[in-house]
């Protein structure tokens, strides 16, 4: 059975910085691609970063140039480094594979306020 747990949430002023790290089990994820989602209250779920095997990496225009998504496929997991963090990061930050979906985490909480 697959499994996904993220941890590194946190509360952090405007202008801070916060890694997320995502540990998939249940069987190899090297090949997939992997993402990061995040998901603010009374908001649809959206991708906020991708990654490939092979590491090509692609980010939406909100968040391009402050958050770093990279992986380790030993250890099948991703992280998400996230600088220069503004309240309107504030959401529920999930891991998955944006190609083949698999059952969601819990999640991680973070929160941008000062």
């Amino acid at each position: 059975q697959v499994h996904l747990v993220e941890s590194g949430g946190g509360l952090v002023q405007p202008g801070g910085s916060l890694r997320l790290s995502c540990v998939a089990s249940g069987r190899d994820f090297s090949r997939n691609i992997m993402g990061w989602y995040r998901q603010a209250p009374e908001k649809p779920r959206e991708l906020v970063a991708r990654i490939t095997s092979r590491g090509a990496t692609d980010y939406p225009d909100s968040v391009r140039g402050r958050f770093t998504i990279s992986r380790d496929n030993v250890k099948n997991m991703v992280f998400l480094q996230m600088n220069s963090l503004k309240p309107e990061d504030t959401a529920v930050y999930y891991c998955n594979l944006p190609l083949h979906l698999i059952p969601w985490g819990q999640g991680t909480q973070v929160t941008v306020s000062s």
